[in-house]
């Protein structure tokens, strides 16, 4: 009897020292921002192309059951992500790039991903993607080229292993870069 109630408290000890399950994502959404005009060299907003590529977003994602959205501070991933925010009513958390400190800037948006629940999209850029998938677990991914918009990653962690890595693309095609035949990744 009395290893039944020593193992009754060990149990419910372990259960209580667990991470909760239900404070983690179910799936991780990264995309590069959409296509970006020149001007101003800081900040630019989206072309028309990459208007259209957030318009495409809207309609991959609508009922992929986004329950978070986040962004950096740059009109280009902002731009992105606000029609689907707005479709689905949510406020985009905004990470701050950190003034060129990648590396803390990535930890913050992964802390940030596991700090949710449900489905999670991450607008990020070229440089941040792939370091974010790999501060989640998930292999290296190969880093995009300036040309390279339509990637869509979907992570889906599992229990004790590296998460699912599956991807996809959305909207129109990448166009090849000038000078190239084909797009490159």
């Amino acid at each position: 009897m009395m290893l039944r109630y020593t193992l009754l408290t060990v149990l419910c000890l372990l259960a209580l020292l667990a991470p909760p399950a239900w404070g983690q994502p179910t799936q991780v959404l990264l995309i590069r921002h959409a296509e970006r005009a020149a001007e101003p060299p800081g900040d630019p907003a989206l072309t028309a192309a990459g208007q259209l590529r957030a318009q495409a977003l809207v309609e991959a994602l609508r009922d992929a059951g986004v329950t978070a959205i986040i962004t950096t501070e740059f009109r280009r991933s902002a731009e992105t992500a606000a029609a689907l925010a707005q479709q689905l009513k949510l406020s985009p958390q905004v990470i701050a790039a950190r003034g060129g400190d990648t590396a803390s800037h990535v930890a913050a948006v992964a802390a940030a991903i596991r700090s949710q629940r449900g489905v999670v999209l991450v607008v990020g850029h070229s440089n941040t993607v792939p370091a974010i998938a790999a501060a989640l677990g998930a292999p290296r991914l190969p880093d995009f080229c300036e040309s390279s918009f339509s990637h869509l990653w979907v992570l889906t962690p599992q229990a004790e292993l590296a998460p699912h890595l599956l991807r996809l693309r959305y909207g129109l095609p990448d166009e090849a870069p000038a000078g190239a035949a084909a797009p490159c990744q």
